[in-house]
């Protein structure tokens, strides 16, 4: 992407192998792609509100501007970090449950950060309520009946990282694993891999077992809030899917899992004992890998996995 490669920050993220993860998993190959150091904000995300700021910017819309949104804390830093990059303001509203290192972060960045809410979707609420008063561009990285065209444009930044894929892959995988909170980078992975690799990679979509939104809504053949308790798989716990990766998902993805709190810190333990520390929510596909969550993996699978975040200090 041509505004991508304007950021002084927009290193190509690596394509690790890891033989010894799949000497364990009893496959032929795994590939993380690590997205930790993406722009220096550390996770995929930084490719997505940012760049949706930056077409703003190269329409003369984005100077002086005010973009609202809620985020479980990745996302509230890539409108942080392209609100003070384009000369605008971020208003960012956190739930409870979002560690206060990520408010910390998102201040440094210039961001305003408002604390309401017990959970991601009362958080969001309380952001789409301040921009219908007016106080500024609504900027979420979910979509909903009336509201796409923000979204589908983040999701395109998302795009950036499989383009990179593509180019460090010489050949197809055969089975992905997309970890999912309201589906934006799932969906957009997915969309990608079918345009790339047609039909040949089995795509799982994999969500903790206390926010199984995207899979609920699959299982109901419609959009479904699906409560649950709060997850240490805190950037991956959202009660309601996005519209727009939804629709794709079910199009694109094979299988729709969801993994357990203990399978998700056992997948985190894993990353650490490899040299690649993350999160549970950065680790969801590996913990979705190791429990087998599609069946049809076996010697000669070759697997690719995103590492979506740096671990927590």
């Amino acid at each position: 992407m041509s505004l991508l490669a304007k950021c002084p920050a927009a290193n190509v993220t690596p394509l690790v192998s890891a033989p010894k993860l799949a000497e364990i998993l009893g496959v032929a190959e795994i590939h993380i792609k690590d997205e930790r150091k993406r722009m220096g904000l550390g996770s995929f995300k930084a490719l997505g509100a940012a760049y949706v700021i930056a077409c703003d910017a190269q329409k003369g819309l984005a100077k002086g501007r005010t973009y609202i949104t809620a985020s479980a804390g990745n996302h509230g830093l890539s409108v942080a970090a392209g609100a003070q990059a384009f000369g605008a303001k971020a208003i960012i509203f956190l739930s409870q449950t979002v560690p206060a290192t990520f408010a910390t972060r998102l201040t440094n960045l210039g961001a305003e950060v408002i604390r309401l809410g017990a959970d991601y979707e009362a958080s969001m609420k309380a952001a789409a309520d301040m921009a219908d008063q007016g106080g500024g561009i609504l900027l979420s990285d979910s979509s909903w009946h009336g509201y796409v065209e923000r979204p589908y444009r983040l999701m395109e930044g998302y795009g950036a990282m499989m383009g990179e894929i593509f180019d460090q892959m010489s050949d197809a995988p055969t089975h992905v694993f997309l970890q999912a909170g309201v589906g934006g980078l799932a969906g957009a992975a997915a969309a990608c891999i079918r345009a790339h690799w047609s039909d040949s990679p089995r795509i799982t979509v994999v969500e903790p077992d206390a926010a199984p939104a995207l899979k609920a809504s699959i299982e109901a053949a419609a959009p479904v809030v699906a409560p649950g308790p709060v997850s240490c798989m805190g950037r991956l716990d959202c009660k309601e899917p996005s519209l727009i990766a939804l629709k794709g998902l079910a199009r694109d993805a094979d299988v729709f899992a969801t993994i357990t709190e203990q399978e998700a810190m056992q997948g985190a333990g894993m990353l650490v004992a490899h040299s690649l520390p993350s999160t549970p929510s950065g680790a969801a596909g590996l913990s979705a890998a190791l429990c087998r969550c599609d069946p049809t993996m076996d010697r000669g699978s070759k697997v690719l996995l995103i590492l979506s975040e740096e671990a927590q200090s």
